[in-house]
């Protein structure tokens, strides 16, 4: 089963805004948090992947909102570390 172009948005919008949300500090921004979900889906199936659980496109919507959100936390973190925005951290 695997998700449409506006899924991936809709995908994306959502994870990058709940990531937004968990991390500290404020988001990016709207175009920006819905990239970092979009890159955030592609690391997070990657991970899900290498960890066993299939990828994004093999699940349903929440599922793969999760592991957006997973792989959008990941690449906030590493982004704050490169940017050296660390007063923002978890």
């Amino acid at each position: 089963m695997g998700h449409g172009i506006i899924a991936w948005i809709i995908i994306g919008v959502i994870a990058g805004w709940l990531t937004g949300k968990l991390m500290k500090g404020s988001g990016f921004g709207f175009l920006m948090d819905m990239i970092v979900g979009l890159v955030g889906a592609l690391i997070g199936g990657w991970i899900s992947s290498a960890l066993g659980f299939g990828s994004t496109g093999q699940h349903g919507m929440i599922v793969s909102i999760i592991i957006a959100v997973i792989g959008a936390v990941v690449l906030t973190v590493i982004l704050r570390l490169i940017t050296g925005n660390r007063s923002a951290n978890l």
